[in-house]
């Protein structure tokens, strides 16, 4: 069989790839008939034009997850490689990627953990700076990686969903991701030098990881399996670590020889008010109490205050920020607020002219992966920020509080109360507001899609009779 040579574009062309496979798999020709060149290297050999692709390929799942990351990786051979691999497959070796023993499936299983490794590397050492105003006044940020494989349009969209709110540059050798606020793109690659050398953040984030270096727990073979040197000279904490190498002795030396402390507790928000010398007597001195509190649990960028004027006539509770409302600082911003948003409109209530809340004022999550996955508090939770809930009601002084969900009925009531059961009027004990139960809106959003329509008509009918029953004035 005459010999074929597929060219494809520089880096990861994923889409030509699939595109010259099935056309190669549907015309019977073998890896060992066809050079793969990705770039601009010279060919000894006639080409063929990838043009368009053949029949769809049914391969088994296994094999179609591998090819994705594979394509990913520096290695020149990756394109023959998998070649190979499909090739095998179609000609009925169905199992081949899950026989992990086999030479040529282990090797592509190495390349694939190692493209994951340098996501995961970029993930966690990639240090933005700032580098002037962007368009609209905006902060502009800039960062310099370099990647081991071609994996800088797979990683942008993290950074993407991590920093929304300002604009960013990341360079590299082989290309450069940018975000305006709206939209990513990618442009020809980066020079180091374009990138500041410096910015005023980093000192305090160089003291946050001195402060947190822990002495008695070094180890420097896993500090440098970790986080490896070639990424240092990016990282502006690196600068510290031989210095608090060098002392790790002595301060272990003092942490033996310092008495037994008993463990520290939190301090519960009620507390740090108290601290602060007296009582909060406005809703903004209360807000500087939640802003310098730390939440219970770890991850949360920000506390997430209350939004609405102060007087509305009717305020809704629910349970957490979610992981929008924690990145934007405002609540119910999110997919849960959006329907809540429309829900009100239809119900004929202006959300601006409504005080909206939550029982919860930090963001409780599980990393899965890329993913930060909402978890329930606890009721110890609820019981931790209630007192901040209450003094904030007490400041709005709304005629009607919406418990949204279960979580915002515990924290208004002190008691667990099934939703179905309180939905509607509902009393929270000797508190100078009605009070009205409905569902959280979340809750919508988990509905199948045939039963959703019913339950948002009921959702939107609650917020009506609500309405309705803040416009009546409360009883002398």
């Amino acid at each position: 069989m005459q010999a074929r040579t597929i060219r494809l574009r520089a880096g990861a062309d994923l889409e030509g790839f699939r595109r010259a496979i099935r056309r190669l798999v549907a015309a019977g020709v073998t890896p060992e008939a066809v050079t793969w060149i990705a770039g601009e290297a010279a060919s000894l050999f006639p080409e063929d034009d990838v043009g368009e692709p053949g029949p769809a390929l049914a391969l088994p799942r296994a094999v179609a997850a591998l090819v994705p990351p594979v394509v990913l990786h520096r290695d020149p051979e990756r394109y023959g490689l998998l070649h190979r691999l499909i090739w095998r497959v179609a000609q009925g070796e169905r199992h081949l990627a899950e026989v992990a023993s086999d030479p040529l499936v282990h090797r592509l299983a190495l390349m694939r953990k190692a493209v994951g490794r340098d996501l995961h590397k970029m993930h966690a050492f990639l240090r933005f700076r700032r580098a002037g105003a962007g368009e609209a006044g905006r902060e502009r940020f800039a960062a310099w990686f370099e990647p081991e494989h071609h994996i800088l349009a797979e990683a942008a969209p993290f950074f993407a969903a991590r920093f929304p709110s300002f604009d960013w540059s990341i360079l590299t050798p082989d290309g450069s991701a940018h975000w305006d606020g709206n939209a990513l793109c990618f442009g020809p690659p980066g020079r180091r030098e374009d990138v500041p050398e410096h910015d005023s953040f980093e000192a305090g984030w160089t003291d946050y990881y001195s402060s947190t270096f822990n002495p008695a727990r070094t180890n420097l073979a896993a500090m440098r399996a970790e986080m490896p040197k070639k990424y240092w000279h990016n990282m502006p904490e690196t600068a510290a670590i031989p210095g608090l190498v060098r002392e790790a002795g002595r301060r272990v030396g003092q942490m033996i020889e310092r008495a037994p402390e008993a463990p520290v507790k939190r301090v519960p928000i009620r507390a740090l008010a108290a601290m602060a010398a007296q009582e909060p007597d406005s809703l903004a001195a209360l807000n500087a109490v939640i802003r310098a509190s730390a939440p219970l649990v770890p991850g949360a960028t920000q506390a997430v205050l209350g939004e609405g004027p102060p007087g509305a006539a009717i305020a809704f509770v629910g349970e957490q920020p979610g992981d929008q409302e924690d990145l934007q600082g405002r609540p119910f911003v999110g997919p849960a607020g959006q329907l809540l948003s429309r829900a009100l409109r239809e119900a004929g209530i202006d959300r601006d002219r409504a005080y909206l809340t939550n029982a919860v004022k930090h963001f409780k999550f599980e990393a899965r992966g890329k993913r930060r996955i909402h978890q329930k508090p606890t009721a110890g939770e609820v019981a931790h920020y209630r007192w901040w809930l209450d003094r904030e009601l007490a400041f709005v002084a709304p005629r009607l509080v919406v418990a949204l969900g279960a979580t915002a009925v515990l924290a208004l009531s002190g008691r667990q109360v099934p939703i179905t059961r309180a939905r509607g009027p509902a009393s929270f004990g000797e508190k100078p507001y009605r009070g009205f139960v409905t569902v959280h809106p979340s809750y919508l959003l988990r509905l199948p899609d045939d039963g959703r329509g019913e339950a948002y008509a009921a959702f939107v009918d609650d917020l009506r009779r609500a309405a309705a029953l803040a416009a009546d004035p409360l009883p002398a």
